[in-house]
């Protein structure tokens, strides 16, 4: 979908084709995914690198936290891993969720699942590493109302995409970025143009929550 007026165009998609960007356009009904999609993950992810996917008590904790302004919203799924979080998404209303996760394998495997639940036109499945995505939706003027973010825990993968998101304007005005990270690493208060609201805490889990200064 193109985020400026409600339809993904022929010319975003090709220009998507040629920088190496994957998408795979499915389809779903939306019926329970939250535990369906939880069993599936850690069967297809057995034979890969380690993935670390936003346990449930996180991932409920989370739509805790945007429930109330989830609906009709664009919604980016950083890292996307299980893409449990972007379907979840999809299912509690978004309007368009877009699945970055650099893994070729993984991505084929939200794509099965988006295509099991039929979420008609709503999902973009992007094959590409975070930070050159979000460059690329800011050369493209794509925002965000919602964007969620979960790169490795022990990296500091998470301090380099805070600051490309605050300094490209991917957020949305009024906007809310949710960065789960590992309780130990403190996230900054400030990074570009983001600022940290608040913090949730969930055992060796953090939730900080940012908003952009305007």
């Amino acid at each position: 979908m193109n985020f400026l007026n409600g339809s993904f165009s022929d010319s975003k998609r090709q220009k998507l084709t040629s920088i190496g960007f994957i998408f795979y356009e499915q389809f779903s009904n939306g019926v329970n995914i939250m535990k369906q999609s939880a069993k599936i993950s850690r069967s297809s992810i057995s034979r890969q690198k380690p993935l670390r996917p936003t346990t449930g008590k996180v991932r409920e904790a989370l739509f805790n936290i945007v429930r109330t302004c989830i609906s009709n919203t664009y919604f980016l799924d950083l890292y996307a891993g299980t893409g449990a979080v972007g379907i979840e998404a999809l299912r509690q209303g978004a309007a368009d969720v877009v699945f970055v996760e650099a893994n070729r394998s993984r991505s084929k495997k939200i794509s099965g699942l988006v295509n099991k639940y039929r979420f008609t036109e709503r999902a973009r499945i992007v094959t590409k590493k975070a930070l050159p995505f979000i460059e690329w939706a800011h050369l493209n003027l794509m925002t965000f109302d919602i964007i969620f973010l979960d790169p490795p825990y022990h990296n500091d993968e998470i301090v380099y995409a805070l600051s490309a998101i605050g300094k490209y304007h991917v957020l949305k005005k009024e906007g809310i970025l949710i960065a789960e990270h590992f309780a130990k690493k403190q996230l900054p208060e400030r990074s570009g143009n983001l600022y940290k609201e608040k913090e949730y805490a969930y055992g060796d889990s953090v939730l900080s929550l940012y908003k952009e200064f305007r």
